[in-house]
């Protein structure tokens, strides 16, 4: 019997979750995810996929965050008439994140074209329209956690909660070989939850494997000692020292669970005595939706009791249109924005951004993961100035980080959940990080049970899996070099030198001065190859 497994996203970068497996008689795809961060990796969303869409049996979701699951009506309108397979919060979550996605996405084309038929270029078309993602819609069948699900002829697939998202799944696969031969049994970790998760449990998952495929998006990193309570303190200490008279504190994230619990959390200090009451904004349509749903399911959460409470409190107000999202801009006094999207890479985060960087009473506070090249990575370096819909921001804002709200483990907790999963006959497969955190999690796993030192799979990488270990096999060209995938690319170099350069015409003393840079540039294009 043959087995293959292609890594066709979330491969040496954190985002396109986006995995095929392959029998002689079946293919199943596990998630289908957006590409976020470098300008290079997001590209790939516009491509043909690496494979053939209308030649899918299923696809099998681990959650509905954008980056596993973006990709979806795109796949459907390619051809993928097939059942999506994914829990029945996924599904309730999947509803209005993937017709947002849609949404954002036309808004996005609609502002890129004006720019684009200003200057000559030719215009571009949407991913897909909120319309496809509601349409994608009809093909998903709702699972429920521990029940075997018959996927494809010779597999089938059990979900187990993976604490990461209300929904979240680690993906158990098991495939029928020839003969007696016992099947082969695989786990997708999908993304598996820290310990100090507010509204989630503790991740579970099987035991006796022989592939499993996980996460490394923390793979560099130990949170040693968080707990609630600590995490609550440094929250306080944080808005505390971002309170200015008329200020304001920005926090860019997910509208889907991390805006709750950053709720929770804001909400339970201020009842506690420890902030004054503060409005908080949650300028975000899909967090407003996403909350109504979290408030249907609150009784399959952890502490969602003080969620709903949270949610019906004076101090939260919900923005929906346009309007009252620029309306936020007119208050005098010190309030919080929470608004996606995490990464600021799109969505009213941006709108905000532009209007508080250049000012030094705001502060902008990073709760969750910034991929390489995203613009909440470029901030977090410590940039003087970023574009942001083309147009040069200065940053004087405070910019503070607090990655206590990640919905992903750590290092050593990802090595206790894997322990857990012992024995491991055939092999681990490192993705969904980038060098430095699948590196650093290769060194610390060590040979894992039987199985040989976890191996780190590349973007369009393809692994035999039939044998006794994981055996590489000819995939084709990847789609980017595996040097790019995970790293800023030129895109992001450009807009910097951009900016330098700016910088340097403004700074020259004089006429001669500006001239002389301008003469040294122009010299550099001319002699370029």
């Amino acid at each position: 019997m043959t087995l293959r497994l292609s890594f066709h996203g979330a491969a040496g970068t954190v985002t396109g979750s986006c995995f095929l497996l392959e029998t002689a008689t079946a293919r199943v795809l596990v998630d289908c995810g957006m590409f976020q961060g470098s300008k290079s990796e997001r590209e790939l969303n516009y491509r043909a996929f690496p494979f053939r869409p209308s030649g899918l049996d299923a696809l099998c979701l681990t959650h509905a965050h954008i980056d596993h699951s973006g990709l979806v009506p795109k796949l459907v309108k390619a051809g993928f008439d097939g059942p999506i397979y994914a829990t029945a919060s996924t599904t309730d979550l999947a509803s209005i994140m993937l017709p947002d996605s849609g949404h954002i996405q036309e808004m996005e084309v609609e502002s890129l074209n004006r720019r684009n038929r200003r200057r000559s270029r030719p215009t571009v078309t949407p991913i897909y329209t909120a319309a496809e993602a509601v349409a994608c819609l009809s093909q998903f069948r709702p699972v429920a956690y521990g029940e075997w699900q018959p996927v494809a002829a010779g597999i089938r697939a059990r979900f187990w909660n993976a604490g990461h998202l209300l929904g979240s799944a680690s993906i158990e696969i098991e495939v029928t070989q020839d003969g007696p031969a016992p099947p082969i049994r695989l786990l997708f970790s999908g993304d598996v939850g820290p310990d100090h998760k507010l509204l989630q449990p503790d991740p579970e998952g099987p035991r006796d494997l022989d592939y499993i495929i996980v996460e490394s998006t923390y793979g560099d990193t130990d949170r040693a000692g968080v707990t609630v309570e600590s995490r609550r303190r440094m929250l306080r200490d944080e808005v505390r020292a971002a309170t200015r008279p008329s200020g304001a504190l920005l926090i860019p994230s997910f509208a889907v669970e991390r805006t709750q619990e950053l709720l929770v959390d804001l909400l339970a200090l201020m009842e506690a005595g420890e902030l004054p009451d503060i409005p908080v904004f949650i300028d975000s349509p899909l967090a407003t939706k996403a909350s109504a749903i979290f408030q249907r399911h609150a009784a399959e959460l952890e502490h969602g009791d003080e969620l709903v409470r949270a949610l019906q409190s004076r101090w939260v107000r919900f923005t929906e249109s346009v309007d009252e999202s620029k309306a936020i801009d007119r208050i005098h006094s010190f309030h919080i924005i929470i608004a996606a999207s995490g990464m600021c890479e799109a969505g009213r985060i941006r709108h905000h951004l532009k209007a508080w960087l250049w000012r030094d009473d705001a502060t902008v506070l990073f709760v969750g993961y910034q991929a390489q090249g995203s613009l909440g990575r470029i901030l977090q370096e410590g940039v003087s100035r970023v574009r942001i819909q083309g147009e040069d921001v200065e940053v004087r804002a405070r910019l503070r980080t607090l990655d206590l709200y990640s919905a992903h483990a750590d290092a050593p907790e990802l090595k206790a959940w894997l322990t857990e999963r012992l024995p491991v006959r055939r092999g681990v497969f490192l993705v969904h990080g980038e060098t430095d955190a699948l590196t650093a999690l290769q060194t610390l796993l060590g040979p894992l049970g039987r199985a040989p030192h976890a191996i780190v799979a590349a973007l369009d990488d393809v692994y035999e899996l039939s044998g006794d270990a994981a055996v590489p096999a000819d995939g084709g060209e990847p789609r980017l070099p595996p040097a790019s995938a995970g790293h800023r690319d030129w895109h992001n170099d450009y807009a910097q030198v951009l900016l330098a350069f700016s910088d340097a015409i403004d700074k020259a003393a004089d006429r001669n001065a500006k001239e002389v840079i301008l003469r040294r540039v122009r010299r550099a294009i001319e002699d370029a190859p």
